[in-house]
């Protein structure tokens, strides 16, 4: 699955100023900027705040419908998309941090590192750990 997400971006018309995100397929993914261009760019911290508080909730993690005409396209940066695809797939599985650990031959708690999109992994752990819940990581790029 691809960790990018549609967004709307829409100018604030109750005090004229201001543009606000949201996103329809995340819920309580929503922020805004002062100018289109804030906005935008805030909106991928935002997208993977909510995306964490899915992982934290122990939520499934929604998939992304196709961008709509008026709609931006947000992604979540690399590292934090692998992560995303190995808590999926451990759900998917039914594998836990415990027997994950025990296959890749490390502690629960580096499991549980790999588990948070937000902090820092080797990219190559990540990817260990991936194929070992049968899964391979797949790199894309995508016009802007």
């Amino acid at each position: 699955m691809q960790y990018a997400y549609p967004c709307k971006i829409i100018g604030n018309e109750r005090d004229g100023d201001g543009f606000a995100v949201t996103f329809p397929d995340v819920y309580g993914a929503n922020t805004g900027g002062e100018t289109y261009t804030d906005a935008f760019n805030l909106a991928e911290d935002c997208l993977l705040t909510a995306l964490c508080a899915y992982v934290d909730c122990d939520e499934d993690i929604p998939i992304p419908s196709k961008v709509k005409k008026g709609q931006e396209l947000v992604a979540v940066p690399p590292l934090s998309a692998a992560k995303l695809a190995l808590y999926s797939a451990m759900r998917r599985k039914e594998i836990g941090k415990a027997e994950l650990a025990e296959r890749l031959g490390v502690s629960e708690s580096a499991v549980s590192q790999m588990l948070m999109p937000d902090r820092y992994s080797h990219m190559k752990q990540v990817a260990r750990a991936l194929e070992e819940v049968g899964c391979r990581l797949v790199v894309e790029d995508l016009a802007a």
